[in-house]
């Protein structure tokens, strides 16, 4: 819950309740998905190219870069942003819980344990990001779903299985009148694995960087060059660590399915996201864990460089100006 500040004290020191973190965590990732889904479309593509092919399959795109230019090309600004209104109101369930409940999952951890909920543990605070994650992404799920097929789907230069949709709306319905509700929660284990894998190292590495920055006197706590410095490393160790599963989950989504005798839709391809990356290993060998590596950083890394630092000044504005109005202190 919201704490009022007495008087003098900084306006750092007031302490957001869940909905309030939830609230900035939600605008600053819808601020950052706009500039980051370009990539994230370039990322599906190349992700989706060659799939399960030994060798010897025709390559529609040579790298990110080229993604970007035949897509700019053929499709126009509309192809570079496929999936952005799913994305938006993903950014909104997934970034609006992993930042609004770290917090609080971090401070109940903490007590468990017999510590103080500010102290910066670093088991507990990859525990309460791993889990904070894991909401997101179940919250998510549908929205995950149908904004991978839309970015897949080109008219022009098609990797993969396609699926048209003429909006989100479509999209949901369609799915559900197909497949049902599970078709809506598909891939949802591959979804709270890849989540769960990042959040486990975004929050924690970043807040380690910056405590750092500010204990070794490198950098003042509120200047937005510590909240770029520190975003910076965490895009990188995000990027490290969720990569084979964002890879997984991506073609789990956009398998084709088929239906069985007792009317169960199932993915064609794979039956889980170890199954997917078995798979993967089998006909394409490590390097198909981490195709579309180089376009997931230029997703992640401005993507939690832009959220971060953006939700660390949405929260620093947002404080202060409920220290200068008191009189709205819960």
């Amino acid at each position: 819950m919201a704490t009022t500040t007495p008087a003098g004290s900084p306006s750092q020191k007031i302490q957001l309740s869940t909905a309030e973190g939830f609230v900035c965590g939600a605008l600053a990732a819808c601020i950052a998905v706009t500039v980051s889904n370009p990539a994230e479309v370039a990322k599906t593509r190349l992700q989706l190219q060659g799939e399960l092919a030994k060798g010897g399959a025709v390559k529609v795109y040579n790298n990110a870069i080229d993604v970007f230019r035949k897509t700019a090309r053929n499709e126009g600004i509309r192809g570079l942003q496929r999936g952005l209104p799913p994305a938006y109101a993903y950014q909104i369930l997934l970034n609006g819980s992993r930042l609004g409940f770290y917090e609080p999952f971090r401070h109940s951890l903490n007590k468990l344990i017999g510590c103080s909920a500010e102290d910066q543990i670093p088991f507990t605070s990859v525990v309460a990001g791993a889990s904070s994650g894991a909401v997101g992404a179940c919250f998510g799920n549908p929205l995950f779903l149908i904004k991978a097929r839309m970015q897949a789907y080109s008219p022009a230069l098609p990797v993969g299985a396609q699926h048209y949709y003429k909006s989100s709306f479509d999209a949901l319905s369609t799915i559900y009148r197909a497949e049902g509700l599970h078709g809506l929660v598909r891939g949802m284990d591959a979804a709270i694995l890849r989540t769960s894998m990042g959040s486990s190292v975004q929050l924690p590495s970043y807040n380690f960087t910056k405590n750092q920055l500010v204990k070794h006197g490198i950098l003042p706590a509120d200047s937005t060059w510590t909240f770029l410095a520190s975003s910076s490393f965490s895009g990188m160790c995000v990027c490290l660590v969720m990569q084979p599963a964002d890879t997984a989950l991506t073609r789990m989504y956009n398998q084709p399915t088929t239906q069985l005798p007792n009317g169960r839709t199932v993915g064609v391809l794979y039956k889980n996201p170890i199954d997917c990356l078995w798979k993967t290993f089998k006909a394409e060998g490590i390097r198909g864990w981490y195709k579309g590596s180089t376009a997931h950083f230029l997703r992640i890394a401005p993507h939690t460089i832009i959220t971060l630092t953006a939700n660390d000044i949405i929260i620093n504005i947002y404080r202060k100006t409920k220290y200068r109005h008191p009189s709205n202190d819960a």
